[in-house]
């Protein structure tokens, strides 16, 4: 990272550590700096929600901005490709648009002349702190400029988790049934069914009186391949490179049409699954919003993320009864863990968009989505988030950073009811839709402790609930991330700023021929007859897809993941080899 020199450094840090300084506004003293007000169109694929910002954080946006954010959303609306060329063919994709920034996508972006060059936008601005990262993703880019910033920047080793107390992914069972069920041994991932069985057969009904089921799905992240089926693979250390799915250590590549690859092991399981009646029949047709409410009615048994099981249902009443969602062991397992990025993470990054209302203010905004309240405020969430606003949610204790009685509430209770001041409705419908996370969750604020309040001493240090006291008498740990780090169950990926560079027409038309028939038929073959109808299904998709030229994406997508792998080489060289924080 390009230094800045140590007076500016110093002046920086008074100026962030000074009392109060976490809730400066961008309000001018006599009204907003921002005198027009403004709706703000955000093109965002990371959302998961569409429509105007409401709660808490659309408060915060107003008073500081004076502005209202309209989210655009191709998780809902129906798929990326097909929105972004309609509003791209009109000149206009949004004000703010967080999207894809690798395979040309960015370049195509500037060359079609749809995001504005930040630079001087940008000058001067707390935000060039991370310009390492910044001019590590807009370097090949023509002409030269500032058209994109990287997500989940880090000055931490690329071999450090990014991740906080919670992995990514993971085997997440509502622990409660597991124990009823005297905690089985799974040697492998199939040894989840058997499990699972159990426990629905223990538990047919929620307590919402509606039938339990071990998986539920649902289409809003699909892409190159079924999202859902992917998961499962980063249990044994792969993550997707287009139609590859790579080792984390580069050890090993497949291409998700293999009879042998991780992903069709997945749709199997998957589909023997539904042939116990495991597979919530609703999958095919809801989205997240609705998969995520049956989680938190107590409907589903097996989470792949923390953030989704744990954030749903693990309440604290719930916690306090003894329920709810912790990780579970696979003999085999070794969890893909994404190392943390010196130089950002450019698969997604957010831009100014060319035909934006107010350039500045979105300058102004981006900037402060990057300082350490915007990062408190934007990042805010259940399941090992940050911890939103200073004073409301959390204080300054003489030994760190500690929630309030009102952070816990709302952090760990569902439904709690925001401070009129705060624009009242309840916390979690207010936090952040962007679903955008500019640094990594184990970065360190200007005070020296991690904007996860997961990993505050404080927290680690409250009283364990009746879950958590049988999770660690069992496992023999305190955490889920020191349980694997023990037990070899964690294969970092080092971080790595390397860009999957823009792929030839060719290349891309293939691909969008096969992606259509590979997500309809890996559905399909969850949910099919019997064996013959499965086996046919498979047969076809792999022909089908072979006869577009599959061969030739795939076989682009592994040279990319080769290099992918090659670039981590060199980050983990260029840190010195080691795994400390800076």
């Amino acid at each position: 990272m390009k230094k800045q020199s140590k007076p500016v450094i110093l002046i920086l840090c008074i100026v962030l550590l000074l009392p109060g300084c976490a809730n400066i506004s961008f309000n001018g003293s006599n009204g907003h700096k921002y005198e027009e007000f403004l709706v703000i169109d955000v093109f965002d694929e990371l959302a998961n929600f569409q429509g105007i910002q409401s709660g808490w954080f659309a408060k915060v946006v107003k008073d500081k901005f004076n502005m209202e954010l309209n989210i655009i959303a191709p998780n809902v609306a129906g798929g990326r490709k097909a929105l972004i060329e309609i509003r791209a063919a009109a000149g206009n994709v949004g004000d703010l648009i967080i999207s894809e920034g690798e395979r040309g996508a960015l370049q195509e972006m500037v060359t079609s002349r749809l995001v504005l060059d930040m630079t001087d936008l940008l000058k001067d601005k707390q935000i060039m702190r991370y310009q390492r990262a910044i001019d590590n993703l807009n370097q090949d880019i023509t002409p030269v400029g500032i058209y994109g910033i990287p997500s989940e920047v880090s000055e931490n080793s690329p071999l450090i988790p990014s991740e906080g107390l919670e992995l990514t992914f993971g085997p997440y069972l509502r622990w409660d049934l597991y124990a009823a069920l005297g905690y089985p041994k799974m040697e492998t991932l199939e040894d989840l069914l058997p499990v699972l069985k159990a426990m629905q057969e223990a538990y047919p009904l929620s307590e919402s009186g509606k039938p339990t089921y071990g998986f539920s799905f649902f289409r809003d992240w699909d892409g190159n391949l079924m999202n859902a089926a992917k998961q499962p693979a980063c249990f044994y250390g792969y993550d997707e490179i287009g139609f590859a799915l790579a080792m984390a250590d580069g050890s090993d590549y497949q291409s998700i049409m293999d009879d042998d690859s991780m992903y069709m092991r997945v749709l199997r399981l998957y589909y023997e699954a539904n042939q116990l009646g495991l597979v919530d029949p609703e999958s095919i047709h809801q989205n997240f919003d609705e998969t995520f409410e049956k989680y938190k009615n107590g409907e589903i048994l097996y989470s792949p993320w923390p953030w989704l099981g744990q954030s749903a249902y693990n309440t604290m009443t719930n916690r306090t009864a003894g329920k709810g969602f912790m990780v579970a062991d696979i003999e085999d397992m070794r969890i893909f863990s994404q190392g943390c990025i010196p130089e950002g993470n450019a698969k997604t990054v957010i831009s100014i968009g060319s035909q934006a209302k107010d350039p500045e203010r979105l300058a102004d905004f981006i900037d402060w989505l990057y300082s350490p309240e915007g990062i408190f405020y934007n990042g805010a969430q259940a399941s090992g988030g940050t911890a939103g606003p200073e004073g409301l949610m959390w204080v300054m204790g003489g030994n760190g950073p500690e929630l309030t009685e009102f952070g816990k509430q709302a952090f760990f209770e569902n439904d709690t009811i925001m401070p009129e001041e705060w624009g009242g409705g309840i916390w979690e419908d207010g936090v952040s839709a962007l679903n955008y996370q500019t640094v990594a969750l184990v970065e360190l604020t200007p005070d020296g402790f991690p904007y996860s309040y997961t990993l505050w001493d404080s927290v680690l240090a409250m009283d364990e609930t009746k879950l958590e006291a049988d999770w660690r008498a069992v496992m023999g740990e305190n955490s889920t991330k020191e349980y694997l780090e023990k037990n070899g169950k964690i294969i970092v990926a080092p971080g790595t700023g390397f860009t999957i560079p823009a792929e030839s027409l060719e290349i891309t038309t293939i691909r969008t021929w096969c992606q259509p028939i590979i997500l309809e038929y890996s559905w399909q073959m969850i949910f099919a007859r019997d064996n013959d109808h499965y086996q046919n299904l498979k047969k076809e998709m792999q022909d089908t897809v072979f006869s577009f030229g599959y061969e030739k994406v795939f076989a682009a997508d592994l040279e990319n993941a080769i290099k992918l792998n090659e670039a981590r080489k060199l980050a983990i060289e260029s840190h010195g080899g080691h795994d400390g924080a800076k």
